[in-house]
């Protein structure tokens, strides 16, 4: 159904769902003996389902299981395979650097066992998600080595309809915590070499256990925080304490003006205020000047 523009901008055109990090251990065990990582990405998918049919795909950036075991992969294959096609969205697995790339094969794309690097392309209606394999097996550092940037630089020679999203695990952006810098993306002067002046309108990326965002060769970076726990920024910036708690995950909406990237608490809330859609259908079916009365006015006390 058709319904009319209130604002400035128009509808997105692409939804995006952008979860991260979900760390799961075979047979659910509690990540760090604290964690309780199954059902946080249970409450990720619930709280998809609500935006049913809105979601065109839920990209998944990396570190799904935490130590690389098949099990932790069927967990999450159990858990968000059914939700994808229930809410008709593409599914789309990312690799990590806790990941190990021949069972990520095996377990999440049903592919024969190998360890070469997971690149994927997937299109969805005009849109190109580009699914790079930033990791370096046996290390925790990213890297794109000269084979994943020509191969991706031919991708990107012929450009999509509704341009291109890239999601890598490895985001190419600064950090304040020191020993994140040990292990960042390498190769990244190639890497903006490759994106710079393409159609490469959005970079999404993980591994950082918390939502920040940038931009890299002129493109918005987006990076998605955990689902399975979460880095505590008001410590010292020399030290790593991940806590168990703050998790989210993104929203991407595409339009043909811009992108927006909107962050998801994970978890229920007693709600402050409710605003429900008969009261939208009411503003919708008002002239400009009235919706203003009506919604904008402020009301004397």
């Amino acid at each position: 159904m058709q319904h009319p523009q209130l604002g400035r901008y128009p509808a997105a055109r692409h939804v995006i769902a952008h979860v991260s990090d979900t760390h799961l251990l075979h047979g659910g065990a509690p990540l760090g003996g604290v964690a309780d990582t199954v059902a946080a990405l249970a409450q990720v998918s619930e709280q998809l389902e609500r935006l049913g049919g809105a979601i065109d795909a839920i990209v998944v950036t990396g570190d799904i299981a935490d130590l690389g075991e098949s099990d932790a992969y069927r967990l999450a294959r159990a858990e968000l395979e059914p939700l994808a096609e229930r809410i008709g969205a593409r599914l789309v697995w990312v690799m990590g650097n806790h990941d190990e790339r021949a069972v990520f094969r095996t377990e999440l794309l049903g592919e024969a066992a190998d360890d070469s690097p997971v690149h994927r392309i997937i299109e969805i209606g005009g849109l190109r998600i580009i699914a790079l394999d930033s990791t370096v097996p046996g290390y925790h550092h990213g890297e794109l080595d000269a084979a994943s940037l020509d191969w991706l630089a031919a991708a990107l020679d012929e450009p999509a309809v509704h341009g291109t999203i890239i999601a890598l695990h490895h985001a190419p952006i600064a950090t304040p915590l020191a020993l994140m810098d040990v292990i960042e993306l390498r190769g990244q002067d190639r890497f903006a070499e490759v994106v710079r002046g393409r159609d490469v309108r959005l970079i999404l990326g993980g591994h950082l256990h918390y939502v920040t965002h940038g931009s890299f060769a002129g493109i918005p970076v987006s990076v998605a925080g955990a689902t399975a726990y979460t880095m505590d920024l008001t410590r010292s910036p020399r030290t790593l304490v991940g806590v168990d708690g703050g998790r989210s995950f993104s929203l991407v909406h595409l339009s043909a003006e811009g992108v927006v990237t909107s962050v998801v608490p994970v978890g229920e809330y007693t709600a402050v205020t409710t605003l429900d859609e008969r009261f939208l259908a009411e503003i919708e079916s008002l002239p400009p000047d009235a919706r203003l009365e009506r919604f904008s006015r402020k009301r004397e006390m």
